[in-house]
C-alpha cells in the first residue's frame, strides 16, 4: 500500500525536506525516478519536448553509469538531474552508514545535492545525517505508475485528483512503469495545461519549503 500524498507526519518529522513548492503559484513539477533506462527515458524526453516542458530526473547511480549518454541528453535538453542513490536502498532496512554511503555514491554520479529517498523510506538518523549537506526531496503527489495492478487511467486520475499549486509529482522512467507511464503522460500534461498550470524544474535549495 502507498499513499498518493505523503502522510502529514512526514512533514513534521522531516522539516527541512521539500514536498511542495510555492502554493501561491500555479506551477507543478514533474519528476521521474529510477532511470535512466534506454527504452523508457528517450520516450519520456520526446513526450516532454512535444509539450515544450522540462522535468527533474532523480537518477539511480548504477543506471547513470551504464547509460551516461542519456544523462548528457537530459542535460542538453534542459532537464534537471537529482540523486536517487546508487542502488535504490530501502532506508527502513538499511543501516545509517550503508544508506548514507549509497546516497553519497549516487551523488558523485548525479552531481546533485537534491536527494530523493528510494520508496520514500528514510529513518530519522539517515535524515539527520543527509540533511546536513543534501536537500531531501519527497513529493506532494505520487502517480502510482509503478504499480502493475492499476491502469494508466488510474494513474491519470491519481494525479489530477490530488494536484494543487506547487505540487511535486512523481513518476518513474523505469521498465516496470513503462506501460502505465506511456499510457498516462500525455493526458496528464495536457489536462494540467488546460487547468492553467505551468511546469518547472527543481533547483535552488534556498527556496522556501512547504
Amino acid at each position: 500500500m502507498y499513499l498518493i500524498r505523503p502522510p502529514k507526519v512526514y512533514r513534521w518529522l522531516f522539516k527541512k525536506a521539500i514536498f511542495r513548492r510555492n502554493p501561491d503559484e500555479k506551477k507543478v513539477y514533474l519528476t521521474f525516478d529510477d532511470g535512466p533506462h534506454p527504452e523508457v527515458t528517450p520516450v519520456v524526453m520526446e513526450i516532454l519536448e512535444s509539450h515544450g516542458i522540462k522535468a527533474t530526473f532523480f537518477v539511480l547511480g548504477k543506471n547513470a553509469l551504464e547509460h551516461p549518454e542519456l544523462i548528457e541528453q537530459l542535460k542538453d535538453k534542459g532537464h534537471a538531474i537529482g540523486n536517487h542513490g546508487m542502488h535504490h536502498l530501502n532506508g527502513w532496512t538499511s543501516s545509517t552508514s550503508n544508506y548514507v554511503a549509497d546516497a553519497m555514491a549516487g551523488k558523485a554520479v548525479a552531481q546533485s545535492t537534491f536527494f530523493r529517498p528510494p520508496y520514500g523510506k528514510l529513518t530519522l538518523s539517515q535524515y539527520s545525517t543527509l540533511s546536513q549537506t543534501e536537500t531531501i526531496v519527497f513529493w506532494d503527489v505520487i502517480s502510482g505508475d509503478f504499480d502493475p495492478k492499476i491502469s494508466p487511467e488510474t494513474v491519470v486520475s491519481n494525479v489530477l485528483k490530488y494536484v494543487r499549486n506547487g505540487s511535486i509529482i512523481t513518476m518513474h522512467d523505469s521498465k516496470k512503469a513503462m506501460n502505465s507511464l506511456f499510457g498516462s503522460m500525455n493526458e496528464i500534461i495536457t489536462s494540467l495545461k488546460e487547468e492553467g498550470y505551468d511546469f518547472g524544474v527543481l533547483q535552488g535549495s534556498n527556496e522556501p519549503q512547504y
